[in-house]
């Protein structure tokens, strides 16, 4: 995951200098925003890659000698299934009718979203207990 945490770091340099040539010429702010989430996004996985690689190390599919019986079990853990993308979408879409309506709408769906989300990262982290 090395490789991949470079070449995203590389496109995160590339969107950091053409925000910054974009900014000083235009004066428009929606191609700047754009261009620093953009940047932001690709530093975002450039870290994922990175940290992943320190973690884990060097995958099998990195190493020039490896054997494909290397390669071989199982390679992480899937949930069969789970209700929570269902309500973390269903949550985003209230709160994207509470900007357009009222406030209380939005709070709402932010709540309804923050339950789905954290209900979708910590169900299954008591599984290797």
């Amino acid at each position: 995951m090395k490789t991949e945490s470079y070449l995203f770091a590389g496109v995160a340099l590339f969107f950091a200098v053409a925000a910054s040539i974009y900014g000083w010429f235009a004066r428009e702010p929606a191609g700047k925003a754009a261009l620093v989430v953009a940047f932001m996004m690709s530093t975002l996985i450039a870290f994922f890659f990175r940290t992943q690689y320190s973690r884990r190390g060097r995958r099998p599919q990195d190493r020039t000698d490896a054997e494909i019986v290397t390669g071989v079990g199982p390679l992480e853990f899937f949930a069969p299934r789970s209700y929570y993308p269902l309500l973390t979408a269903a949550g985003v879409a209230v709160a994207g009718l509470g900007l357009v309506y009222a406030l209380w709408l939005f709070l709402i769906g932010a709540g309804v979203t923050g339950a789905g989300v954290l209900g979708f990262v910590f169900q299954h982290a008591r599984r290797g207990q």
